[in-house]
């Protein structure tokens, strides 16, 4: 049976867990991190922004 190569191996996608312990990680991690979030809140907020024109077009339609 043959060594598997780190090459090999299935990379570790990013996650973080809020509360998290942070003091393990370096500087490019938590960054890694900080960017995670970002996108995270842009996807959050674009899906609120549709959903809210969503509820609108309703309002709309049926005159609240």
């Amino acid at each position: 049976m043959a060594a598997i190569d780190e090459d090999d191996k299935p990379k570790k996608k990013i996650a973080h867990e809020i509360g998290q312990d942070l003091s393990l990680l370096s500087v490019e991690e938590l960054a890694a991190r900080v960017q995670l979030m970002h996108d995270e809140i842009a996807r959050l907020e674009a899906d609120m922004a549709g959903k809210r024109a969503s509820r609108s077009a309703a309002d709309q339609f049926f005159k609240r």
